[in-house]
């Protein structure tokens, strides 16, 4: 049976949660599933759990932990990457830094200087993982679930290596949509492309009646011109699970993404927080942001203080009492592939003529079929040209980021954090190069390529 190396499997909850996916399928409980992680303590609990697991359902499944990522990855089909490069210490960086500028980030995982500076942590640790496959595991497919998403599967793809990334904010939204609706979910049809979380639902219907009269006139009547409602369920960032309700995170505050739909006419994928991020448009002053958003949800507070052991204990009990899958794509595309029955699933691939008013080669979230033939993205066509030109703006940074990291380039550095719209709302350029600098400093040990490099002068372009 097949072989599943899941990197990164030290992290909080997450990689449970997907071994569970994955014992899920019948048809994938004879794998072997290797657990790499570079924190030996980290790895321990993550593999006692999955071999508590295993064990409490009598499955035949084989759990092996390791340290050396080439033997994880030796013969492997799957390869899954879940980890987070300097961990909880160089988030913090990415978050405070640049409110010291003045540059407030609720997440700072996918654009802006704590996108770029993640992904460019990430950088040699993706090549370190393409020269690996290509010896030991030529023909796997790697399941990316690594933030900033779209830097990394275009990285990927320019290695060579054949990835889909995946996230659940597709998943997430349609499902707070019809709950919005009150409309079984069951029922509703949507197709929804763009790029990693600003991705658009450009039709959301139910047989032949077209939701989306209803869906807008709903949300600008329950948060346009007021504040967002208490009473909203406490949101603590887990989001794989299905059909929660309206929480501080998500549905609940949600102002931000009907704002967006007023001016573009489209509702996309992620949460009113992490949208408000990639636009110029909310976060220019804290009384604007507290209108935008009452409530203040930190995603860093919410990593640093998850209790892990406490949180793998909750969720190994719910996996014990019931082992059945959660929103999350990685399990059902691993058992489509091995069994050949099919499923669709909304992936992160590469653009060639998926979505044309969008760049060649980008990384853009679309619909895929997935069989024993692999995962095949399907043609969206072009999106409205105000999307795509939404959609370019997040593009234009994740371009000179990914090329910063192929060509080791400081200067492209400095133009992907410059060209971030909420980054250019804010600062002047040369504000923009002192906070990239302070970042580089604080996180150099981080980034061989960029921490000894000099600076490039304000008056030098590539």
């Amino acid at each position: 049976m097949t072989k599943i190396a899941i990197v990164g499997a030290g992290g909080y909850v997450f990689p449970l949660r997907l071994i569970g996916d994955l014992l899920s399928f019948p048809a994938l409980r004879e794998s072997t599933i290797a657990l790499m992680d570079i924190d030996e303590g980290r790895l321990e609990r993550t593999a006692t759990a999955a071999r508590e697991l295993v064990a409490h359902h009598g499955l035949p499944t084989r759990i092996e932990a390791t340290t050396d990522r080439r033997r994880a990855l030796d013969g492997a089909g799957y390869v899954v990457v879940t980890f987070q490069v300097g961990g909880l210490e160089a988030y913090k960086l990415d978050v405070e830094i640049p409110r010291r500028y003045g540059l407030d980030q609720t997440v700072g995982d996918t654009l802006g200087p704590g996108g770029v500076f993640r992904f460019l942590r990430s950088a040699p640790a993706y090549r370190a993982i393409a020269a690996d496959m290509a010896e030991v595991c030529p023909d796997a497919l790697l399941i990316n679930y690594a933030n900033p998403m779209a830097m990394s599967c275009w990285f990927l793809d320019r290695l060579g290596v054949e990835t889909v990334g995946l996230c659940h904010s597709v998943q997430g939204t349609s499902r707070m949509l019809a709950r919005q609706l009150d409309v079984p979910y069951e029922e509703v049809d949507f197709r929804c492309a763009g790029i990693n979380h600003q991705a658009w639902f450009l039709e959301f219907r139910r047989g032949d009646e077209d939701l989306y009269p209803r869906l807008r006139e709903t949300m600008i009547r329950r948060h346009l011109g007021r504040p967002n409602p208490d009473g909203l369920a406490a949101d603590h960032g887990a989001h794989s699970d299905a059909d929660r309700g309206d929480s501080v995170y998500e549905g609940g505050s949600e102002r931000v993404r009907t704002e967006i739909m007023t001016a573009f006419g489209y509702f996309h994928t992620e949460s009113s927080h992490h949208a408000s991020e990639y636009l110029p448009y909310f976060r220019k002053t804290r009384e604007m942001v507290d209108g935008f958003i009452a409530r203040r949800w930190d995603y860093y507070e919410v990593c640093a203080a998850h209790d892990a052991d406490e949180q793998t204990a909750n969720l190994l009990a719910r996996l014990k009492a019931e082992l059945a899958p959660s929103l999350e794509y990685g399990a059902a595309i691993v058992n489509a592939k091995e069994t050949g029955v099919p499923t669709v699933v909304h992936g992160n691939v590469p653009n060639r003529g998926l979505i044309p008013n969008l760049p060649a080669g980008c990384c853009v979230e679309v619909a895929c079929l997935v069989d024993g033939n692999g995962v095949q993205p399907t043609v969206a066509g072009p999106l409205p040209p105000q999307l795509a030109a939404v959609n370019r703006t997040n593009v234009n940074v994740q371009e000179l980021a990914v090329v910063a990291a192929l060509e080791e380039d400081l200067a492209h550095l400095y133009h992907a954090v410059a060209l971030d719209p909420l980054t250019g709302a804010l600062l002047t350029l040369e504000q923009i190069r002192s906070m990239v600098d302070a970042l580089r400093e604080a996180e150099a040990e981080w980034l061989p390529a960029f921490a000894a490099a000099s600076r490039v002068p304000a008056a030098v372009g590539r």
